[in-house]
């Protein structure tokens, strides 16, 4: 299951992708260009109305273990930034894409940490 925000081994970590909402940018790192279509497409969709309701900045991230994690972060000053919400927001995504962010970190276990499946 994706934790929400961890600040350990900060130079361990990967990625996965990351929805701007200060520039209007949504950007998915290139080792992850292999997903299947539909996948990026979902992490896309997710990750912008994600900032386009609450606003700031959502990365989803993987630790060294390979766990998926949401963190949220804003601008400092930014009195629009719904920090409440986001919190809310993180809790319900976790909920209801409890399996995207499984296969997501069985995949990464498995194609980045050479982790073998029985053992992820």
């Amino acid at each position: 299951m994706a934790m929400y925000r961890s600040e350990e081994n900060m130079d361990e970590r990967v990625v996965l992708c990351v929805s701007n909402s200060y520039e209007k940018k949504y950007y998915l790192d290139e080792a992850f260009q292999g997903l299947p279509q539909s996948v990026k497409d979902e992490l896309k969709i997710m990750c912008v109305l994600f900032t386009e309701e609450v606003g700031g900045i959502l990365s989803l991230v993987f630790d060294e273990n390979g766990t998926l994690e949401i963190e949220t972060e804003c601008d400092e000053g930014d009195l629009l930034y719904d920090e409440i919400g986001s919190g809310l927001l993180v809790k319900k995504i976790q909920q209801y894409k409890k399996d995207l962010f499984e296969s997501l970190e069985m995949f990464f276990k498995v194609f980045y940490l050479g982790i073998e499946e029985e053992e992820a």
